[in-house]
């Protein structure tokens, strides 16, 4: 019996990836992205806050969650020791080398660490999504219904409690549904960072309006490199600086501009053993001012929407 002819028709086939989210295209195609001032490398920084429940319900497991049968105390305390110890060594390197950085909430920390959530708010700095817990993945199986619930409630949570308007995203372990850019786009979130993809911005289609995306990289983030991969601190702080080189460099050769963005968690570079690695990572950034325009990841797409 011979295949159904229908089985090998996809309406979405084309050229780059099967979907129609956006149009795809190579970097060094496009027309170049100028930064404010004609720095060639715009600099973003994030830093995740996040609250891993110590018996997780989920069906999926995202990066960091417990790994060991309930209670698994281990594991549980070592990510409580980022928003309890390590967070204040990672704000206090960032204020001594006068860098500012965006944070990405899991909104359940609102109740559960609200010390924490007024430091975060008097440094007025951007306030991400990101989802209720690590335990609330954006996964296929996830009811439509559910997911806006979840995308509502978290968005509502940090709304009030900061003051302010969320307008980025960034979902936890970078999972979404089909539906998840279009669930964020319809409650007020214009960028997110889940598809690490690219080096520069670029825009989504949703059924409420464009939605820009601004990869930042797993590759170098510190969990990945640190405990995924088991790379030495050191090793990790020598990638992130030789990614940096390298893009600046590329930046100024190309006449284009270019985005270098890192993912920090409190609970892994807070760490006393690994604070050092970092002081030295920001020192490299600190340096290079003259290069690097310094910015919240919504200036960043801001300025991207505007030359489209």
């Amino acid at each position: 019996m011979s295949l159904d002819a229908a089985h090998l028709e996809y309406p979405l086939r084309r050229h780059g990836m099967d979907h129609d989210r956006y149009d795809w295209s190579m970097l060094q195609q496009r027309p170049a992205l100028k930064w404010p001032e004609a720095k060639p490398l715009a600099v973003w920084i994030n830093v995740s806050l996040q609250h891993f429940p110590l018996n997780p319900s989920a069906a999926v497991k995202l990066p960091g969650g417990m790994t060991m049968p309930y209670p698994d105390l281990r594991h549980f305390t070592l990510r409580d020791h980022g928003n309890r110890v390590g967070i204040w060594r990672m704000l206090n390197l960032l204020d001594r080398h006068k860098l500012s950085s965006s944070f990405a909430i899991n909104a359940a920390l609102v109740e559960r660490c609200p010390a924490l959530m007024l430091a975060i708010r008097e440094r007025d700095a951007e306030v991400l999504g990101h989802s209720w817990s690590m335990d609330t993945p954006h996964v296929g199986a996830l009811d439509e219904a559910q997911e806006r619930a979840v995308i509502e409630r978290a968005l509502d949570i940090l709304r009030r409690t900061f003051k302010r308007d969320i307008q980025g995203w960034l979902s936890p372990g970078r999972l979404e549904t089909a539906r998840t850019p279009d669930l964020l786009r319809e409650n007020g979130i214009r960028w997110f960072a889940d598809w690490v993809n690219d080096e520069l911005p670029y825009c989504f289609r949703t059924d409420s309006g464009p939605l820009w995306a601004l990869p930042l990289p797993t590759e170098i983030e510190d969990r990945f490199v640190v405990l995924d991969n088991l790379h030495a601190e050191a090793s990790w702080a020598d990638q992130v600086i030789d990614a940096f080189e390298f893009q600046r460099a590329e930046a100024k050769s190309s006449g284009g501009g270019r985005l270098f963005s890192l993912s920090l968690h409190p609970w892994v570079m807070g760490q006393a053993h690994r604070v050092k690695h970092m002081d030295r990572v920001l020192a490299q950034l600190n340096g290079a001012r003259d290069d690097c325009w310094l910015a919240t990841p919504s200036q960043i797409a801001g300025v991207a929407e505007a030359q489209a």
